[in-house]
């Protein structure tokens, strides 16, 4: 790319920032969970109740474990309104890392203009502009999960990041189910043990909140927030709209335990069995998405990675299809006031629920290009176009290496 194409794409980086500045000045967007972040670090810091306090009109709660709390303490060091900028510019900064660790995953040249463009079309994509607007951790997150499993399995340490990711948010601990099933195991003990030394140093600096959190708070998923409103994503908000009832009960949880098999089993296949690592991961990804009670439209940051893969494959229609609805935000266009998510018409469901939708197709389409893929290997055919055709990362020695 020339020198040129980089300016325009720093420009539309510029104009795309400004956009969005304006827009949360306008609105004058609260950052929530900021709020609660900084509460949690308070409590620690002040010895308080860690799952006791509410903040913000909204009344919301400590949900993290305790090591994410202790973690948040130096956000008690900044005025709010300081805080939230800071917030706001490092989001932006991790969206520009994550699309750059999503060309070196899906094998794309990363080149400036490439970062900067894709950047300021990514600030716009649902789950990315919520996250900044919520003051979410999303991105830092799925930054160290995707850093670490780019890193060859000869790194030093890897899993490390993947523990300490899990060890503040429980969800990307399915990744470490991942490295041991794709025949990782040094790399998901790692994982794990780094996982199991969050959980000992909450028990160490907060005994009694490590209590409470893991024998009773972890199990309260309506602490979260409602699980059947279209903010929800996964398979429960999606079957708690379609069956109008609150509580999906024994139907979601027969459907996330096929689920949760059907997409490991899919992920390991990719990895090992098509050594196609990149599907293996983003398969992964879909899967904890998905079986999670909640979540939240601002979870799906991982469309940034498989997005690139997309374009990196050049399967640039559903790359625009994909980008379409991550960018349409169709679930906040159907009726969703009070209780008006659980009355929604059959044809309003899949706008509803377009994430929890495109997940299940990606789990369906790797598993049935896998098939054909195996089929046309055993009858002695040439391989047909498959789905999972990028590079292996970490299985390729020197890829990537850190």
């Amino acid at each position: 790319m020339t020198p040129r194409s980089t300016a325009v794409a720093g420009i539309l980086l510029a104009v795309s920032l400004v956009a969005l500045t304006a827009l949360c000045l306008f609105q004058h967007i609260p950052m929530a969970d900021t709020l609660v972040y900084r509460a949690e670090g308070a409590a620690v810091a002040n010895g308080t109740d860690l799952y006791g306090f509410t903040v913000t009109e909204w009344q919301l709660p400590a949900t993290y474990p305790p090591f994410a709390a202790i973690l948040f303490v130096p956000t008690t060091w900044l005025p709010l309104d300081v805080l939230k900028v800071v917030f706001a510019v490092g989001n932006a900064a991790l969206l520009a890392l994550l699309v750059h660790l999503s060309c070196r995953f899906a094998r794309l040249p990363v080149r400036p203009a490439l970062v900067l463009a894709g950047t300021a079309v990514g600030l716009w994509l649902e789950p990315v502009f919520q996250t900044i607007l919520f003051g979410q951790i999303n991105l830092v997150l799925v930054c160290l999960v995707l850093w670490d499993l780019s890193r060859t399995d000869d790194a030093i340490g890897k899993g490390f990041g993947l523990g300490i990711a899990a060890g503040v948010k429980l969800t990307p601990a399915i990744f470490i189910v991942y490295l041991l099933l794709t025949g990782r195991v040094r790399a998901g003990l790692t994982a794990l043990a780094s996982f199991i030394g969050t959980v000992l140093l909450g028990a160490l600096v907060l005994p009694t909140a490590s209590i409470d959190f893991w024998t009773r708070r972890i199990f309260e998923t309506g602490r979260v927030g409602k699980a059947w409103i279209v903010d929800n994503q996964s398979l429960q908000g999606l079957f708690a709209r379609v069956l109008h009832t609150e509580e999906p009960g024994a139907v979601w949880a027969v459907a996330a335990v096929l689920t949760g098999v059907a997409g490991l089993w899919t992920a390991r296949r990719a990895a090992v069995g098509a050594g196609r690592e990149t599907w293996g991961v983003l398969a992964t990804a879909a899967t904890a998405l998905l079986v999670s009670p909640i979540s939240w439209s601002h979870h799906w940051v991982w469309c940034v990675p498989l997005l690139a893969v997309l374009v990196a494959e050049g399967r640039g229609r559903i790359a625009v299809a994909v980008g379409a609805v991550f960018l349409g935000r169709s679930l906040w266009l159907v009726p969703h006031q009070g209780e008006l998510d659980l009355r929604l018409a059959w044809w309003q469901q899949p706008a509803a629920s377009p994430y929890a939708m495109v997940a299940c197709a990606l789990l369906v389409c790797v598993a049935w290009r896998l098939r054909t893929r195996r089929a046309a290997a055993a009858a002695g055919l040439p391989s047909p176009r498959t789905a999972p055709k990028a590079a292996p990362l970490s299985r390729t020695p020197g890829a990537g290496k850190d």
